[in-house]
This record gives C-alpha cells, sequence and structure tokens, in this order.
C-alpha cells in the first residue's frame, strides 16, 4: 500500500550524477568508502523521510509517494525535479580583489562565499575571476539507489526517528519516557555542549507535536554529574629483603 502524504519512513539510499557515476551523497558506509567520500564525523544510517513534504528532492519525494515500506527503487531525477536547470545569469566575472585577503589563494574548482551566495570558481585570469552561484549539480540528472526500510507508525517509533534526526547518536544513548500527553526527553551528555543547543530542542519539540498529536508537553531532561575525584594509585610498597644465608 503507497504511502500517504507525511508519513515518516526511513530511506537507506546512495545517490549519483547520471552522465558521471560521480557518487554525491549516501546514507551507506560501504558506499561511501568504495566510492571515496567517507567521512568518520558522519553517522551513516537510513534517513528519515516526512513523504510528500519536500524533505528530499521532488523527483525523489513523488517517487516515495507511490511506494510501501520495503520496496527496492531506481529512481532516476531529471534537473526540473532535482537541483533546476543552469541559469547562465548566476555566472558572474568579478574583479579577482573582490575575493580580498583570499584572492591569491583561491584556484579553479574552489566553493567560496560571496555576498552572501556560494559559488564555484570556474575560470581565473587578467585580474578577474568567474564566478558560478549555479548548484553545482544544477542541469544534471540524478540517480537514487533505494531502498525503503520501513514506515515508523508507532509513537516511539516516531519519536526515535526525530531525536536521531537531530542527534545522530546510537539508539542505546537516546532515551525518553511518554507520560500520558506528557514526553520527557533525556538530553544526552555528547550533545550538552553542542553549538545551538536550544534550537536543536525547540525544532525537536515543533517536530514531534507535529507527528505526535496526542502530546501536549515535552520536557527536555538535562543532567549534569559531579565529577569523581581521579583515584591516586597505591603507593607502592618496598619488598622486604630475603635473607641471606650466612657463610660457613
Amino acid at each position: 500500500m503507497a504511502f500517504q502524504k507525511g508519513t515518516l519512513i526511513l530511506a537507506d539510499y546512495t545517490a549519483k550524477v547520471k552522465d558521471t557515476n560521480q557518487v554525491f551523497e549516501t546514507t551507506r558506509e560501504a558506499d561511501a568508502k568504495s566510492s571515496n567520500i567517507f567521512d568518520a564525523n558522519v553517522k551513516y544510517q537510513p534517513r528519515l523521510v516526512s513523504v510528500g513534504e519536500s524533505w528530499v528532492l521532488k523527483g525523489l519525494d513523488d517517487a516515495l509517494l507511490a511506494a510501501s515500506a520495503g520496496d527496492k527503487l531506481t529512481v532516476e531525477v531529471p534537473p526540473e525535479k532535482g537541483f533546476g536547470a543552469r541559469d547562465s545569469s548566476k555566472v558572474r566575472m568579478i574583479p579577482l580583489r573582490k575575493l580580498g585577503d583570499d584572492a591569491d589563494k583561491v584556484s579553479v574548482g574552489d566553493t567560496i562565499e560571496l555576498d552572501d551566495r556560494t559559488g564555484i570558481i570556474r575560470f581565473i585570469g587578467s585580474g578577474r575571476v568567474q564566478v558560478d552561484f549555479n548548484h553545482r549539480f544544477a542541469g544534471k540528472t540524478i540517480l537514487y539507489d533505494v531502498n525503503v526500510v520501513k514506515s515508523l507508525d508507532t509513537d516511539q517509533d516516531k519519536i526515535m526517528g526525530l531525536l536521531k534526526r537531530r542527534f545522530p547518536l546510537d539508539e542505546s544513548k537516546l532515551k525518553f519516557e511518554i507520560k500520558g500527553t506528557q514526553l520527557d526527553i533525556d538530553i544526552p551528555d555528547e550533545t550538552l555542549m553542542m553549538e545551538g543547543l536550544q534550537v536543536v530542542k525547540r525544532a525537536i519539540a515543533n517536530e514531534i507535536f507535529k507527528f505526535v498529536s496526542k502530546l501536549d508537553k515535552i520536557n527536555f531532561v538535562e543532567t549534569y554529574s559531579k565529577a569523581k575525584p581521579q583515584e591516586k594509585p597505591e603507593e607502592q610498597k618496598t619488598p622486604a629483603a630475603t635473607p641471606q644465608p650466612k657463610a660457613a
């Protein structure tokens, strides 16, 4: 049975550019390693998707709306349903000096931030630099190899999925308890010093209220334990001298 709009699912996938076979995104560690895009700081796991709500590219979203749990799909996403068509007006030639202190450091292919936009350097010469503000995959057809792992149908599964989306940790470190219409969430120790934690907590609360309608209150519990004093190593005792036999 096809998913309804707003169904939370877990999808395992690898995405690549059709004409070059360049893998640029994957939820699978093995694919990341074989494609030389592995990042030790990334937790590779199936991605949480709210079907039909633009959490992924439109072409993939449309395919997931027609899918069911357990399906294995090959999805071809054309530019108009992916990263868009190339727009020549987004390619600008600017004086190299506008890059300031970075003018002598950049090279063709580098990604830079300019005028609050992200661009790719396509050409450098005669004191000028050509910057392409199109998405790097604009005009490209994207291929997805997708395994629809499961749909999250219970409140417990939905909450765990939403927590893992914001806190990419093992499930054993994500603890919560539903008490009627109240939810208590323990903030993992590993995230207590996380940058923007308050914003993350607000995002988690908003998402859980949306997908678990029976809840009307969410408490975030932060626990700080007193550091235990380091135990001093036991003093080494000098072994007693072994009596030596007296000479005759």
